[in-house]
């Protein structure tokens, strides 16, 4: 009998020793997700190479001409990709992939994976100012989602997967193994002590090895003005710091602000919103462009960052760049193009640290290591004020440079970044982007002991972004069951009390002509303790409650029996850690 390959690989494991399976699965995963990422990161640059790059060696009226079609081009095709086949692709991927692995138990579909893939290499390549690094980690997270079910891994089982996959693809895009492991520990999982972390960092090590044998083994940036700064560096360290994290926090508040402007404009197909940002990316780059010569505004600006790390950036040249990157990356991001923010938060704090080293420099007998290291510190602050991943950034730049005397000088800048980036913004870019999806990352990630978990209030397991039906007429409520394909609605009408409607009940009186009755619901307020709604729940119609506001009893959420198994799935696995 002909076997398929999700039948034929779990068979061949079962062969193995126990104790060796998880191994030879995490191998298998690991180098998946770091090939995915090395053929990302290929992809970009090739596009990239023989585009902008190409063009820039003509005349400006064929750059721009050029330059015009190609990123407003990309952006589109991006966009309509977004739009057509998967809205969960968009942007960095990294809140996506967190949400799927607290969520969907690491689960993340195949549409995922490949949408990122095509629309991220169009999108960047193509010139949009974000980069690679985010969408490396949720390709390569749901790479190995996928790949972990074919080798018998059951729907409900990815985290580790998925941890893993991530793990190696960040290694692979900043060959940076140590700080991929910590990243995925810090941010993704939120525990430095997860029993995850074996796979993690097998995984990591493995991704950095497929880059290195494909990319070679050359850090990400290589220094010339090596060696510790003198003390009028350190100096200027916080300083530098400071105002890093500022730049970064800033361009949180203004990437978010146009992301929940640019969703108010429902009239516009989605993907002339992602055009739209490309065009601004275009308009605003090849202005830089013009007046400087500089393409640091387009894609990843590693060309003008590692000039800037090698001390030959005039201040205002470094302060222009800052300006135009961070505009059209807020821009960009905002308005729904396919990229991260690892790269350009980089970018915007070595051009920080250049212009703050290159004015220093007028006056002050400033060494090239010196300028390097405020370079360098400009970036581990404004990531850090953005990621808030502390020991992330001081181990990213550490490893993309090589250079250990600049530990103590990224400590520094850590530190700082922590306190500005915390006063700026409360919660940090990852965070805030599935907030505003209505997600809350305090509601995700289940408690450690039973207790807790039951006194927890309905808020941590309740979605607040649900279907409501406000009318019962045949042609309203027709178009509620065509547009959601959930199996229960609440209902909320002018005086008259909460109900729910079940789409059984809706289809059983559409076909007898009349309009349907719905029964009354279980209703519960966001501070309700779970204790007290997991009985009521089981019985009540369509197996949901539903959250009402206190001063007035708006629907504002609802639970689903499925949300409280999902949590206590969630509580049972985290008890075996």
């Amino acid at each position: 009998m002909d076997m398929t390959v999700s039948e034929v690989a779990p068979a061949l494991l079962q062969r193995l020793p126990t104790r060796l399976r998880p191994v030879v699965v995490t191998v298998i995963l690991g180098l998946a997700a770091g090939l995915v990422a090395v053929a990302f990161h290929l992809a970009i640059h090739a596009v990239y190479l023989h585009g902008i790059e190409a063009l820039a060696a003509y005349s400006h009226g064929t750059f721009l001409a050029g330059s015009f079609v190609l990123a407003v081009g990309t952006s589109a095709i991006s966009g309509w990709l977004l739009t057509r086949f998967c809205t969960d692709a968009a942007g960095s991927g990294i809140p996506q992939l967190k949400l799927a692995f607290w969520k969907d138990f690491g689960f993340v579909p195949w549409r995922v994976v490949w949408v990122k893939f095509i629309a991220g290499t169009l999108s960047v390549g193509g010139g949009s100012s974000l980069g690679r690094e985010g969408p490396s980690v949720q390709l390569a997270g749901g790479l190995a989602s996928q790949l972990a079910g074919q080798l018998g891994a059951a729907k409900n089982d990815r985290r580790t997967a998925a941890a893993a996959g991530a793990a190696a693809g960040l290694a692979a895009a900043f060959n940076t193994p140590i700080a991929a492991v910590t990243f995925v520990l810090e941010e993704i999982i939120g525990d430095l002590n997860s029993r995850m972390l074996g796979a993690v960092l097998l995984a990591a090590v493995l991704g950095a090895l497929v880059a290195h044998g494909m990319l070679g083994a050359q850090p990400a940036f290589t220094l010339h003005g090596q060696g510790a700064p003198q003390w009028i560096g350190y100096a200027l360290t916080p300083l530098t710091a400071a105002l890093a994290a500022f730049a970064g926090g800033w361009f949180q508040r203004f990437a978010l602000g146009t992301r929940a402007r640019s969703r108010a404009l429902t009239r516009l197909p989605g993907w002339t919103r992602v055009a739209l940002g490309g065009f601004l990316v275009w308009a605003i780059g090849a202005g830089v462009f013009v007046a400087t010569g500089h393409l640091g505004v387009f894609s990843l600006g590693y060309a003008d960052l590692s000039q800037a790390l090698d001390g030959r950036m005039i201040w205002h040249i470094a302060v222009l760049l800052l300006v135009a990157k961070l505009a059209a990356t807020a821009l960009c991001y905002g308005l729904g193009g396919c990229g991260g923010i690892f790269a350009p938060t980089l970018f915007f704090g070595a051009m920080v640290g250049a212009a703050i080293s290159s004015a220093a420099g007028l006056a002050l007998p400033l060494t090239q290591a010196d300028q390097v290291a405020l370079a360098v510190v400009g970036m581990c602050a404004c990531l850090g004020a953005v990621v808030r991943a502390p020991v992330t950034g001081i181990l990213i730049v550490f490893e993309m440079t090589h250079e250990f005397a600049l530990v103590p000088a990224l400590m520094v800048g850590a530190l700082i970044s922590q306190i500005v980036g915390r006063r700026m913004n409360r919660e940090n870019f990852y965070e805030a982007v599935l907030a505003q999806d209505g997600q809350h990352t305090d509601r995700l990630v289940p408690p450690r002991n039973l207790r807790t978990w039951m006194e927890l209030p309905v808020a941590r397991v309740a979605n607040f972004s649900p279907v409501v039906i406000r009318d019962l007429a045949p042609g309203a409520l027709d178009d509620v069951l065509a547009r959601a394909p959930f199996s229960a609605f609440p209902v909320e009408r002018a005086d008259a009390p909460v109900a729910v409607l079940t789409r059984r009940a809706a289809e059983a009186a559409r076909q007898a002509g009349r309009v349907p009755v719905p029964e009354l619901a279980v209703t519960c307020t966001p501070d309700t303790k779970l204790r007290a709604l997991a009985q009521r729940i089981v019985d009540s119609p369509g197996n949901l409650a539903v959250v009402v506001e206190p001063a007035n009893g708006h629907i504002i959420g609802l639970v689903t029996l499925h949300d409280l198994m999902r949590a206590q799935m969630d509580f049972a696995e985290q008890q075996q850690d």
